[in-house]
């Protein structure tokens, strides 16, 4: 008769590892383990320059690792670098860091992209796009609208 018990112990061992992985809110702990990145409010104002632009997003972070941006590619372009304003004076960044459940601002005046050797002077209407590249995320391809030379977002920045 002891015989019986043996599995229904084996079964609830088994539910109780299986439960192991979750932190109560429905979600698995290890999927907070490592950055979920999205990119939001991503736009280029149209340049005023036949070889030159610049490019704002904000990337979202709603994983629990922090992760870096550490360059970033479009086919529009020969090369884009990353930039930050820092008392006003602008600087090449080698990486910036996107924290974990937080957000990188590229605005005017602050953090953005240079794209520089321009194929082609985007215009109002179309799109660039762009590829980021991170520490340890997979590569994230965004599509920019061109808006206004004098465009402000009234969100997102």
């Amino acid at each position: 008769m002891r015989r019986p018990a043996l599995p229904a112990l084996a079964v609830a061992g088994t539910l109780a590892l299986a439960g192991c992985g979750s932190d109560g809110t429905g979600s698995s702990v290890a999927s907070d383990a490592h950055a979920a990145l999205s990119v939001v409010s991503a736009y280029m104002p149209q340049p005023v320059s036949d070889s030159m632009a610049a490019g704002f997003l904000t990337i979202v972070n709603a994983g629990g690792t922090k992760d870096e941006l550490t360059s970033v590619s479009s086919a529009e372009a020969g090369e884009v670098t990353v930039h930050r304003t820092v008392g006003g004076t602008m600087e090449q960044a080698d990486r910036l860091t996107v924290p974990a459940h937080g957000q990188l601002v590229f605005k005017s005046g602050g953090n953005h992209l240079m794209f520089e050797k321009l194929k082609r002077q985007p215009k109002q209407g179309q799109t660039v796009s762009v590829e980021l590249h991170f520490t340890t995320s997979d590569p994230v391809l965004v599509t920019m609208p061109v808006k206004p030379a004098t465009y402000t977002p009234k969100t997102g920045h």
